[in-house]
């Protein structure tokens, strides 16, 4: 049953059309990626969806009763002064009707309780029916989880108890995107919208909330340029391209390969109705030169099939990528930083101790770790912008560094696009400024708006730019591809990848890391030896994938175990003989296993309607009692989940 649906939506802004005819609809279950370059009307889509923003002509439906919810790019800025300057107030008040629900109920009671020397008088009977039916009402709506519902979310999103009561001054922005991400997914709407979820999250935050959105058993729209995020979540994938859309069923890679096909097929198609058409204009021309009667008969006839032909568009070429190519500066020395005993710490918060590693000539080393673990801060020491608590860091001969913030604090709000990249490059010609600029499709009058009203994509490209410019043979690269689109990604995959240099850098994008990693330091490993895990990958096109493997076998290896003695050789009757009795225990295991996966099963859902049956009765007006209750329905459902997945129910 459809829950979404748009029909001819059509959006311009002054004579720029940004969506054309656009239509499409959702099911209940339907995950959708929405992919494009920045600018081609995402966020645009999105706006119309909700009602933000009315469209030139076309219709969106929202089925009956259907709640919606979105996380727009700049929603970890927007809080609400009223509901309290800490995280979970915040989640808390996501819940305005539970709430105003739970005011009216205290104050019914309220009135009960003073009244009570009316009691048996219809005024009392009459007061006491709108308490049980106000309650009866608030539970049904959850108003006995919210609160703990709130907590729970804010736990799995990375905040701690004593983050959960911070002061919203004291979040970074990785965590008040989590937090206006948590707001979101707490309240479960049927359909729910995320523009740009998974910047700011760290990788551990990443796997948590694809494995909630891929059971998520209602709509989700979502635009992302992760592209292991889009494979592993969508199930849809709508494509925004010349202000067109087209869906496809699957993911982002599945998308791409039918996108390729039917970019050939279309281009095969449309070159052989050219090639006909001329060949019928050829014979055309031919018959009208021999200019006899039955040669202009002929002449005529074959005019009249090629009026009638129904002629194909020529396709239109994707949407330009930006183009760049990092130049080295002089050539460095072999030794390009080395770092001894670093520790940092701010006051009682240790960040890390003892921190070693060499990072030498080409090599691509790649920083990774959770959120707050000190990152973005060993980049700064390392840049020599913050003194670490201990150890020192020395950089190379000939090192010249080039440094890309992902914040992009290095941008004047004041200067247009055009002044801001000339200011750093004064001695560089107007046609080559601007020509630069055309690489990162900063054209036309674009170059004359200012840095101030730059979307976070717009600031990332023009801060590549002035670094493509810089002739450094060091790059340092604080999370490159946050609100870069896919093809702006790739590009600069492609260009660090033929860099003659060295990169040091920090990502979260897993994809990226894999194609370009040839150094892993996993800060914060919990390996038990150390706050650093240095780690060297084999493989040039899987690199991070390989590492991940690294790092789970190496947590899953407990204790070293006795290897077994070489036997002697065996004969071939035998080892077939053992084989099958191999097989068949393997055989009777997964039986087993199967058994007792359902009984588990039943034991649960038994144990589900249980606390169904008490969340709804005696603990109604236990608040907690009843946030214990709901606590262990989560936990219970989670793993019914997991057994039906694994016995194919």
């Amino acid at each position: 049953m459809a829950v979404l649906g748009l029909s001819g939506i059509t959006v311009s802004f002054g004579v720029r059309v940004v969506l054309d005819k656009i239509s499409f609809s959702l099911e209940e279950n339907d995950r959708l990626g929405v992919i494009g370059v920045n600018g081609c009307g995402k966020s645009t889509l999105f706006r119309v969806i909700t009602g933000e923003l009315a469209p030139d002509s076309g219709n969106v439906f929202i089925g009956n009763g259907k709640t919606l919810g979105i996380l727009k790019q700049d929603d970890a800025f927007e809080v609400d002064e009223a509901a309290g300057d800490n995280a979970l107030s915040q989640m808390i008040a996501a819940f305005p009707q539970l709430l105003a629900e739970e005011e009216r109920l205290a104050a019914l009671e309220f009135d009960l309780h003073a009244r009570e020397s009316e009691a048996g008088t219809p005024a009392y009977l009459a007061l006491s029916e709108a308490f049980a039916e106000a309650q009866r009402r608030f539970v049904e709506n959850g108003g006995l989880q919210f609160r703990a519902r709130a907590a729970s979310v804010l736990m799995r999103l990375g905040f701690d108890d004593e983050a959960m009561r911070r002061p919203l001054s004291t979040l970074s922005g990785g965590q008040r995107t989590r937090l206006a991400l948590a707001r979101q997914l707490v309240r479960e709407p049927d359909i729910l919208l995320l523009d740009e979820p998974t910047n700011h999250l760290d990788i551990d935050t990443l796997y948590w909330l694809e494995n909630f959105l891929s059971q998520y058993k209602k709509c989700v729209l979502v635009i992302s340029h992760d592209r292991y995020f889009l494979d592993r979540v969508t199930t849809k994938t709508l494509v925004l391209e010349h202000a067109h859309a087209a869906l496809y069923t699957g993911g982002y890679t599945a998308c791409a390969e039918a996108r390729r096909r039917d970019r050939e097929i279309a281009e095969k198609h449309y070159k052989n109705q050219q090639k006909e058409i001329a060949r019928q204009e050829a014979y055309i021309a031919q018959q009208r030169a021999w200019n006899r009667e039955r040669n202009i008969v002929a002449a005529e006839s074959r005019l009249k099939l090629l009026a009638k032909m129904e002629r194909l568009e020529k396709p239109k070429e994707a949407p330009k990528a930006i183009r760049m190519t990092f130049r080295e500066a002089r050539e460095s020395g072999n030794e390009v930083i080395s770092v001894r005993g670093l520790s940092m710490a701010f006051g009682a918060k240790r960040l890390f101790t003892d921190i070693n590693f060499l990072l030498k000539k080409n090599e691509r080393a790649f920083i990774t770790g959770p959120n707050g673990c000190g990152k973005s801060t060993l980049l700064k020491i390392i840049l020599g912008r913050i003194a670490p608590s201990a150890g020192r860091v020395e950089h190379g001969y000939n090192v010249e560094v080039g440094y890309y913030d992902q914040e992009n604090q290095n941008l004047t709000p004041e200067n247009t696009v055009l002044d801001e990249l000339w200011n750093a490059y004064p001695n560089l010609t107007e046609t080559e400024i601007r020509s630069t600029l055309a690489l990162f499709r900063f054209v036309g009058e674009d170059v004359f708006r200012t840095v101030a009203v730059l979307s976070g994509g717009e600031r990332a490209r023009l801060t590549l730019s002035k670094l493509i410019l810089s002739h450094v043979n060091l790059l340092v690269l604080d999370e490159p591809t946050n609100h870069l689109d896919i093809d702006s990604r790739e590009a600069l995959e492609s260009a660090l990848a033929d860099f003659d240099g060295t990169i040091l850098a920090v990502s979260h994008d897993r994809y990226f890391m894999d194609k370009l990693a040839t150094r892993v330091l996993a800060l914060c490993p919990d390996t038990g030896d150390g706050d650093l895990l240095d780690y060297k990958p084999s493989s040039t096109t899987h690199a991070y994938s390989e590492f991940l493997a690294f790092r789970a076998a190496r947590a899953a290896q407990n204790a070293p175990t006795d290897k077994e003695k070489p036997s002697a050789p065996m004969s071939a009757g035998k080892a077939e003989y053992l084989a099958r009795k191999q097989s068949a225990a393997e055989e009777r295991k997964a039986k087993a296993r199967l058994e007792r996966l359902r009984k588990e099963a039943e034991a649960l859902e038994a144990e589900l309607a249980a606390i169904d049956e008490e969340l709804f009765g005696e603990a109604a007006s236990d608040y907690t009692r009843a946030a214990a209750l709901d606590a262990r329905k989560t936990e219970a459902e989670e793993r019914l989940l997991e057994i039906y997945e694994e016995i194919g129910v």
